[in-house]
């Protein structure tokens, strides 16, 4: 695979390759040199794990990196549809009183595998590298941490020769999405696999609809229209005890070094579908946006956003996002074809799907509807990835998932710019929000900082430059 500077041949439905595998051990002495700060929840004793391969065991175990919610949720995902023994073996994070409500949480739920003694359990910015090396190859890093991190992490985790699973989104800025790009190329000479998480590409409904729009139920296919409509509360005030660096990292939807920004981070679901429905990457982007008059959030994203991508054929396809209280909601996904539209994503990625008979959206109108899923698409992309493991097939979702990513950062930077950016201009950018990830510590100087007022910047059109 070759990274492409210019559209990519590929296609949204394309599969990756096959991938090697190698041994891992854990090192204490690294641990203790590893170089910023690390430290487990307990004592530095038992560390060492046998080099053994996966296969020698049936059990597959978890490094969780990323103790939030959506870790704990993956992790649950992934124990509901397990056909062969699987337990969380090692955790990480850099906030040790995360680690500590996840590991009890699921302690409770599922005391038979939760096998993460304090010596498995580290703490700090390079914890990560400690929790993969307690892996053996075949086994799982679960990186469901914080998108700035997530490139390094990969990376490392296949030089170990170590599954990783990906929490969206993946990357902050275009050197990022390379990084992954060049991980994932690695992933498939040393077949390692890869899931990344867009679990909608897993819902059976879509892929019925997908079918069905290959064949032309729809016509070609002229428009994709989604929303993500909802409120979204104001960040709070920093407490005076807690360390910018931290505080910035904590609320990492807030700061779009940390995370992208909540639209690219929150609505690269859409904007997948929106790629996967035309069935090819967008030529360019532009948008509008902005924030209400009275805005008193001290973060930097905007209320509103709204992107139009241009698609090879000539389609378009647009996002339409309010984070605003008291207004009209909505989170679905529709296309429009030259014969009928569809319904292809409801509320909370359900798999709402349905066509209709013309282009009108109504459900006395519906001509063909798809039953309830059995599996949730978080079930379901789990349920593919352990049966890829088990049958040992090739599975690396991190180039499409990649390649979407930079759909999101193009429309984001379109907003925060008022310019068109195409996808040449995004992939090839130099832009990044922080140089020195990857040798941040606790200590670093955060990437930015608020004003007298407590506030961080803003974009403003015309201005603000992210590319």
């Amino acid at each position: 695979m070759e990274l492409q500077t210019s559209l990519p041949h590929n296609r949204p439905e394309s599969k990756g390759g096959r991938q090697d595998v190698n041994t891992c051990t854990v090192s204490r002495r690294r641990i203790l040199t590893g170089g910023a700060a690390l430290a487990t929840m307990g004592t530095l004793q038992g560390l060492a794990v046998p080099a053994v391969h996966a296969a020698e065991d049936n059990t597959i175990r978890l490094a969780l990196i990323g103790c939030g919610g959506r870790g704990s949720g993956a992790v649950r995902d992934a124990f509901s549809v397990a056909k062969r023994p699987i337990e969380l073996y090692a955790m990480a994070d850099i906030f040790p009183n995360r680690l500590q409500a996840a590991h009890a949480n699921l302690s409770k739920l599922f005391p038979q595998q939760i096998n993460c003694p304090p010596e498995r359990q580290f703490v700090g910015f390079q914890a990560y590298k400690a929790a993969i090396d307690c892996l053996r190859p075949g086994d799982i890093a679960m990186l469901t941490g914080y998108a700035a991190f997530r490139p390094m992490q990969l990376e490392y985790a296949v030089s170990k020769g170590v599954n990783a699973f990906l929490e969206k989104s993946f990357a902050c800025d275009p050197p990022g999405i390379r990084r992954l790009l060049k991980a994932a190329q690695m992933a498939s000479e040393k077949n390692v696999k890869i899931a990344a998480g867009l679990q909608c590409r897993h819902s059976v409904n879509r892929h019925e609809l997908i079918r069905r729009i290959r064949e032309g139920e729809l016509g070609d296919i002229l428009m994709v229209r989604a929303y993500r409509m909802e409120p979204v509360g104001p960040m709070g005030r920093k407490p005076p005890e807690e360390k910018e660096l931290l505080w910035q990292i904590r609320n990492f939807v807030r700061f779009f070094w940390v995370s992208g920004g909540l639209f690219a981070e929150m609505d690269i679901h859409q904007i997948d579908e929106i790629c996967w429905l035309f069935d090819a990457w967008p030529i360019d982007a532009h948008g509008v946006g902005g924030r209400s008059v009275g805005n008193t959030d001290p973060a930097q994203n905007l209320d509103s956003y709204s992107v139009e991508w241009t698609f090879p054929s000539g389609g378009k396809g647009f996002d339409v996002v309010r984070y605003l209280p008291n207004c009209h909601t909505e989170f679905a996904t529709f296309v429009h074809g030259t014969k009928r539209a569809a319904q292809f994503s409801g509320r909370v990625h359900v798999g709402t799907v349905r066509i209709y008979k013309d282009q009108r959206i109504e459900k006395d109108n519906i001509l063909w509807e798809a039953p309830e899923e059995k599996l949730t698409p978080w079930q379901a992309e789990w349920a593919d990835f352990l049966d890829a493991i088990e049958k040992d097939l090739p599975y690396n979702e991190m180039e499409r998932a990649a390649y979407a990513n930079l759909a999101a950062i193009m429309g984001r930077a379109a907003v925060h710019s008022g310019k068109v950016i195409t996808w040449e201009e995004a992939f090839n950018s130099d832009f990044q929000w922080c140089p020195n990830i990857d040798e941040m510590d606790e200590n670093t100087p955060p990437p930015v900082l608020p004003d007298e007022h407590g506030r961080y910047p803003v974009p403003e059109p015309g201005k603000w430059v992210e590319l």
